[in-house]
């Protein structure tokens, strides 16, 4: 099937669903038991759900792609995320150590051999590469990126991305990549995890943001958004990032999830008013999937209803 025989045939499927469904395609649950919110098969059975996370059981899989295909009112199946990082069974170098070698193709062949096995298990997607830019040893992530310098993080961020998806995404051996966390996540102040995050456009441009845009034009299909605040606006609900960088200038035609909970987080972070005001400023500013904290499913059909959105 080639690309324009895809696109009609999700015109198709689009225009048969309800605006609930619709909705649902952009709700990620949770498949654990800890997972906040309603139960997943709850959730898949009404067609409230597009993918899943925080499960690696290849029967659960199965069980609840079924729900997915059988039982959902559309039959859209889902697809399955996880963080696989250094190796899914087979387990590599930390992806600081692989930026150790100096040579691209070192984490280049980890992920793909990390891609096989993921995708064997029944996963789709990968919540991977981390392309943080960290200078300060203290933040507890730095172990997943390629450390402080762009020119290597950029290399790294490329390799990756061509490992976990090779060329062909629908490849039956590769996953889909996501380029995170978008961005800003490693220069927290003094180090702190979720701390805020205060850069100048010189050094967000020069030093934060090449390796993002290395992994989307090496093809990575989604992005992440993160939790933190970048000058004071939740990098969730930035309009200079996920729309003016990431859209138009850069033209990325994939589709960004949020970190977790960080729709709504917002609230939270005093940037929104409530959670139907933090559903409306993450889906305006440009995060098309929310990560489970069930933000958009709770009020984007009343956004549509009262002309908020279209």
């Amino acid at each position: 099937m080639n690309d324009k025989e895809v696109e009609r045939q999700v015109e198709t499927i689009l225009g048969k669903l309800s605006l609930e469904e619709k909705i649902g395609q952009l709700n990620q649950v949770g498949g654990a038991d800890f997972a906040p919110g309603p139960k997943a098969e709850d959730q898949i059975r009404k067609g409230g759900a597009g993918s899943v996370l925080w499960l690696n059981d290849t029967q659960r899989f199965n069980e609840l792609q079924k729900i997915a295909v059988e039982e959902s009112p559309s039959g859209i199946p889902l697809l399955f995320a996880l963080d696989v990082i250094h190796g899914y069974r087979t387990i590599f170098p930390v992806p600081l150590a692989m930026a150790s070698s100096w040579d691209p193709a070192v984490p280049e062949k980890s992920q793909t051999v990390a891609a096989k096995e993921a995708r064997a298990a029944g996963l789709h997607w990968t919540f991977g590469p981390m392309i943080d830019i960290a200078r300060d040893a203290r933040w507890g992530r730095i172990v997943e990126g390629a450390g402080e310098d762009p020119y290597l993080g950029s290399a790294m961020a490329a390799a990756q991305v061509r490992g976990f998806q090779g060329r062909d995404p629908s490849d039956p051996e590769r996953v889909l990549a996501c380029a995170k966390h978008f961005a800003g996540y490693g220069a927290s102040e003094g180090g702190r995890d979720y701390d805020p995050v205060y850069l100048s456009e010189t050094q967000l441009r020069n030093t934060i943001l090449p390796p993002f845009e290395a992994a989307l034009k090496a093809g990575a299909a989604t992005f992440m958004s993160a939790y933190m605040d970048l000058n004071d606006v939740p990098a969730s609900g930035n309009r200079f990032l996920l729309r003016q960088v990431l859209r138009q200038e850069w033209g990325f035609e994939g589709f960004v999830v949020s970190d977790a909970f960080a729709v709504a987080n917002m609230v939270i972070q005093g940037h929104a008013r409530n959670r139907r005001d933090a559903a409306l400023r993450g889906i305006k500013a440009g995060v098309n999937v929310d990560m489970s904290s069930y933000t958009y499913v709770e009020n984007i059909a009343g956004l549509v209803a009262d002309g908020l959105l279209t």
